[in-house]
Order: C-alpha cells, then sequence, then structure tokens
C-alpha cells in the first residue's frame, strides 16, 4: 500500500519549527502538518510503497482491520468515509454531510472540525495517530454531547484592530506607544495556505496548545477585557469561523459575560467558508462586528495570494468568499458593523484588479467600510517589497476611483483615510 510519509529537503534552515509541531515525532504519521508549517517548504510529503503490520480498532462499535503509523483520520478513509476539505461534489452545505463523511478543512489540528470521539475523549482526526485497540466514534449526536473544543490563544491588546473595526477607532499613526482598541484572540487553523501569512506561528502550531471550550475562552476573553479596560472584543486567526458550532457557542458565552450595551463582538473572517444561515447564526449568537476579507477578483490571483493549488477547489472558496460578503453587506450593513478588507502587493494582484474588486462592492453599497491591507514580506514570501506609503496612497485613490466612499488604507505609518 502507498502510504505519505514527510522529509526534509535541502532548503531546510534548521529552524526547528516543523519539530516543535509535530504531533508524533517519533514515528511519521503523513499528516502534512509540518509540510504546511515549513516557512522554507523545505518539508515535502511523499508517497512511498510499504508493508506495514495492521491493527485493528473499533470505528462506532465494529471492528476494523487499519495500517499503524496513520492517522486517525487516514483510517477512517482507508474504511470508506469521505474526507473533504469545503463541500462534497454535490454542493452540499457543511451541515447537511452525511454519517460517512468527515469535514477536515485546516488538517493541522487547530479548527478541530474533524473531531472525533477517541477512547472516550473528543481528538482532532487530522493529527491523532491510530493506535492498537483504539475505539473511535464518529456520531454526531455522540460528539454533539461532548463539550466542544478547538485551539484558541494569544489573547491580548490590540492597538490597531482589524478589517471590521470602525475606522474612528483606528489610531492615525503609529509608533505613539501603546495604547489598545479592543482585545483579540487568534484561532489555530486556516484552510488556506496563504504564503505572507501574518500569524502563521499561530495559525500551525496547534499541537503544543491546549484546546479550550468555547466557555473557557469566554471567560478569558471578558476578563482581558476588564484588564485592559476596552469594550471590544476581537477573535482572529488562522480562521475563526471553521469550527461553526464551536465559534457560535464561544459568542453566546461572550455576550452572555458581557451584557452592556457597550460590549462589541467582532468576528475577524477570510469568509471562504461562510454561507447565509451561518451568517445569520452569528447575528443571533451575538456578533456585532464583522470584517471580512476578499482575497482576488482573478482565480489565479486568488490562488497566488492564498496558496490553495487545487483549481477547483480554490474556485469554489473565491465564490463562496463573494457570496458571503454580498450578502453580509446586503442583508447585514443595518444590523453589525461591516468591513471589508482588500489585500494589496504588486506582486500578487495589479491596481487593474483592485479597481475591479472596488467597483463590485461599490455596486452592493458604496458606503461600506473598505480597508486595504498592505502585505508585506512574512512567512513564505520574505522576497516582496513591502508596500511604501505612496503605494498605499494610490491604491486609496483607486479604491475611490472605483466608487467607494469609505477607504481607509494600512501602511507602515499607520492609516490613510478615510
Amino acid at each position: 500500500m502507498k502510504f505519505k510519509v514527510a522529509r526534509k529537503t535541502d532548503r531546510c534552515k534548521g529552524c526547528g519549527f516543523c519539530t516543535l509541531i509535530c504531533p508524533s515525532r517519533d514515528n511519521c504519521i503523513g499528516c502534512g502538518a509540518c509540510v504546511d508549517a515549513c516557512p522554507y517548504e523545505a518539508r515535502v510529503l511523499e508517497e512511498i510503497w510499504e508493508r506495514r503490520k495492521e491493527i485493528e480498532i473499533k470505528v462506532n462499535r465494529e471492528r476494523y482491520t487499519v495500517p499503524e503509523g496513520v492517522t486517525v483520520l487516514r483510517a477512517l478513509e482507508l474504511i470508506g468515509f469521505s474526507i473533504l476539505p469545503f463541500k462534497d461534489s454535490k454542493g452540499r452545505e457543511v451541515g447537511e454531510l452525511s454519517e460517512t463523511e468527515i469535514l477536515a478543512p485546516c488538517r493541522t489540528g487547530g479548527c478541530w472540525s474533524c473531531a472525533v470521539i477517541v477512547n472516550g475523549d473528543l481528538k482532532p482526526s487530522c493529527v491523532t495517530p491510530v493506535e492498537v485497540g483504539m475505539e473511535i466514534i464518529t456520531c454526531r449526536e455522540e460528539i454533539e454531547q461532548k463539550e466542544q473544543k478547538r485551539v484558541i490563544s494569544g489573547f491580548q491588546g490590540h492597538a490597531v484592530g482589524g478589517v471590521g473595526t470602525p475606522y474612528w477607532i483606528k489610531p492615525r499613526t503609529l509608533g505613539l506607544g501603546f495604547r489598545p482598541i479592543e482585545v483579540a484572540c487568534f484561532s489555530h487553523g486556516c484552510i488556506l495556505r496563504c504564503p505572507t501569512c501574518q500569524n502563521w506561528e499561530i495559525t500551525y502550531s496547534a499541537v503544543e496548545e491546549e484546546p479550550l471550550s468555547p466557555v473557557e475562552a469566554a471567560r478569558i476573553m471578558s476578563y482581558e477585557r476588564r484588564r485592559f479596560g476596552v469594550d471590544r472584543m476581537a477573535i482572529s486567526g488562522g480562521e475563526s469561523t471553521l469550527n461553526r458550532r464551536w465559534l457560535l457557542e464561544y459568542l453566546k458565552e461572550l455576550k452572555r459575560l458581557n451584557r452592556d450595551e457597550k460590549a462589541r463582538l467582532h468576528v475577524d473572517t477570510n469568509a471562504v467558508v461562510l454561507t447565509g444561515d451561518y451568517i445569520d447564526a452569528l447575528y443571533l449568537a451575538g456578533a456585532t462586528d464583522i470584517g471580512a476579507d476578499v482575497k482576488g477578483f482573478e482565480p489565479d490571483t486568488f490562488i497566488e495570494i492564498t496558496g490553495i493549488k487545487d483549481r477547483e477547489l480554490a474556485k469554489k472558496l473565491m465564490d463562496n468568499e463573494w457570496n458571503a460578503i454580498k450578502y453580509i453587506v446586503e442583508n447585514y450593513s443595518d444590523k453589525m458593523f461591516v468591513g471589508i478588507g482588500i489585500p494589496y502587493n504588486e506582486a500578487f494582484i495589479s491596481l487593474d484588479e483592485i479597481y475591479k474588486i472596488g467597483e463590485r462592492i461599490a455596486g452592493w453599497s458604496p458606503d461600506v467600510q473598505v480597508c486595504a491591507l498592505d502585505y508585506r514580506p512574512a512567512f513564505r514570501r520574505m522576497d516582496i517589497r513591502k508596500p511604501s506609503y505612496e503605494d498605499m496612497q494610490k491604491v486609496k485613490e483607486v479604491l475611490e476611483d472605483s466608487g467607494l466612499r469609505c477607504v481607509i488604507c494600512q501602511t507602515e505609518f499607520g492609516r490613510l483615510g478615510p
């Protein structure tokens, strides 16, 4: 049988991050977490032909034989489960998946969307090694009786805010001392593989962190709000929306703990897995502010910015992102504060495409806040040039020419506009 095994290449710089985040350091289980996490792209997954010892496990109380040295997710796939990153070929929504389908969007142990019950405890199947005698439950009714978990960290004061932070709260200049305008936490795991990820050390470091329940995370966030003396509480990532049930329970608990009218619950998202009913649920759960990114107008640009190499999946995610943002703007601009983020770096996207993005958004609402983000050298793209202040001035002009009336631009010195 063919097995996937990770190995180093001559591009390795010896940073040690792959070892830090590996879920099975003594025996590679082919999860690929180290491949996605390596900032130098020095790790690759190779398929090898190998005879491995067969071990017996139980899945939903039935006995199966699977190879040792693989993940629980791979073992489930081998016995007939379908593993889906987003939607299946029939276009069904996540909530409509069958009992033999498992959603696994991040594949690095961060989001816990693929969690199953392993020997009585909830575990992320994508990075949990299969073991002899293991008892696995995939029944959703039984899983939902367990306390939900996902990896959240980095609870802290934030001085700049995000895409969904109103411009009048954001500081005009940076470097004048730390003055938080909100508190934020960061969810580990993401469906995208952006080569310029600003938070890559969080996105891919799930194994070393203790997962939190929605109640635990909400209590920590509420404490941080009091400690920093702010009203805004933001969740970012990674990608915060991957684990729908966890996020909705977190917002409900956060709302319960912060009943005063000043409390603002801010969700930061790339919007690629959002649907209309999910957006409705976020609002009903307590979200008051939402910031969503647009990562391209053309499929090639989306692929370049997000690092999604599967063109069919990239097209689905991009279309879903645009549909979600349209739904938010048209249905929630009067109910939540809405901000839209547009990445800019000349290495990824042209000013012509920036104009097309702005024109489409302006067609829905010319007054929605749009924030152009200066994508800087980070993670796997340390070779790109940081956009200058003048570059971002030009971006602002292009977006305003497209018909938008509330444009702000992130720069190295602070914000431009409106």
